[in-house]
């Protein structure tokens, strides 16, 4: 009888079968490692801790009060985060790689911001014509990519990047004409732009959460069902693994493309427009880069690509965002917060030297059981 079936799983195979294991793993990598940081610098790595318990429950260590206010922002914070991460992962799923979520997420925010302002002011629908308005232009701008990338196999890589910066400058060109806005800011919205509930805000206690959190857990379910439960799915899937193997297969490759980059474009679109009508009462002028797109390929690399890991990869970064004012007030530089993150993706692109080395080390215990099994039936034998 084969001893497989009564074989104890061992730490080592739990890591090499669980993709979620493994993501754990580096993100604890990385918050030892700034413990250490912390106290080689001399500071109480205590507080790292204590602003993050802050943050995720609302209690404070320091003076024994609670507040929900700091739930209701790392909630806030992880939107874009999340929302970004998908704009990455529904790309690679299909063999793509979308460094072009920023621009994306550029081009929905400030889309999201001129319907905000030159929208008739009708309830729900003027705030829905903005989002809604906002998603599409993300839509487009990953769509010209997906096409470019389909029709004249242009390296998706470097037509997002260029793509990021004509999203900026357009950005700032586009707003700065819009009157009465000076160089940072343009008027505020009308009162039917905002994604804020007011029922919301007095439960978080005058937080910055709004509508847009439920929109990305709905989000959260749809990139699932799309990329797990449908066709299309399905063939997305397949074409990231071998194109020549889904084209031979009857799948559309590249519609397939085209729509993986629409798609990746539409969730990062979604994601600016959300923080345009949510976090702000009035359009920006951005000067530079909000990072949420550049961020989100790290959230979707912890999160494995996978709907429910790129959730928590993003309430992760979203925390880390919300702790950084906490931590200095406990004395802990809030640039560990990044040197968290930075490395937590260094570690996490180890994941595949990681697994080849335990694949070796199960591969070495599997041998070693051979040669004593036979060594023994040998001496049986004899």
């Amino acid at each position: 009888m084969s001893s497989e079936k009564g074989r104890k799983i061992s730490f080592s195979d739990f890591l090499m079968k669980s993709d979620g294991a493994v993501s754990s793993l580096v993100v604890l990598l990385g918050f030892l490692c700034a413990t250490l940081l912390v106290i080689v610098v001399g500071r109480n790595p205590a507080g790292i801790y204590k602003s993050i318990l802050q943050v995720v429950t609302g209690f404070n260590l320091n003076n024994g009060k609670w507040n929900i206010r700091y739930v209701g922002e790392w909630l806030n914070y992880s939107v874009p985060f999340v929302l970004c991460g998908f704009s990455m992962a529904f790309a690679a799923r299909a063999g793509l790689f979308n460094i072009g979520g920023e621009g994306q997420y550029i081009v929905g925010l400030t889309v999201a911001q001129l319907l905000a302002l030159n929208f008739p002011p009708i309830p729900v629908l003027h705030v829905l014509v903005a989002v809604v308005g906002g998603t599409m232009a993300g839509v487009i701008w990953g769509g010209i990519v997906g096409y470019l990338k389909a029709r004249f196999e242009v390296s998706e890589v470097v037509a997002t990047i260029m793509l990021n910066y004509t999203a900026l400058y357009l950005s700032r060109i586009i707003t700065l004409a819009i009157p009465g806005t000076n160089t940072y800011k343009t008027i505020n919205f009308a009162e039917t732009a905002s994604l804020r509930i007011g029922f919301l805000s007095k439960l978080t206690n005058n937080s910055s959460m709004n509508a847009g959190f439920f929109i990305m857990l709905v989000c959260v379910f749809i990139y699932w069902f799309v990329m797990e439960k449908t066709n299309i799915g399905f063939g997305l899937r397949a074409t990231g693994y071998n194109k020549d193997a889904a084209r031979a297969s009857g799948i559309p490759v590249i519609s397939s493309i085209v729509i993986a980059m629409a798609v990746s474009g539409a969730f990062a679109g979604l994601a600016g427009s959300i923080v345009a009508l949510g976090s702000f009462k009035y359009g920006r002028v951005i000067a530079g880069m909000d990072n949420y797109g550049f961020t989100g390929i790290a959230v979707a690399l912890v999160g494995n690509n996978k709907a429910l890991g790129t959730l928590f990869a993003g309430l992760l970064f979203g925390m880390l965002q919300a702790a950084q004012p906490i931590m200095q007030g406990n004395k802990i530089p809030k640039e560990i917060t990044f040197i968290i993150q930075g490395l937590v993706v260094v570690f996490i692109s180890l994941k595949a030297g990681i697994t080849i080395f335990l694949a070796w080390k199960e591969r070495r215990k599997v041998e070693k059981a051979e040669k004593l099994e036979k060594a023994a039936l040998a001496g049986g034998a004899k």
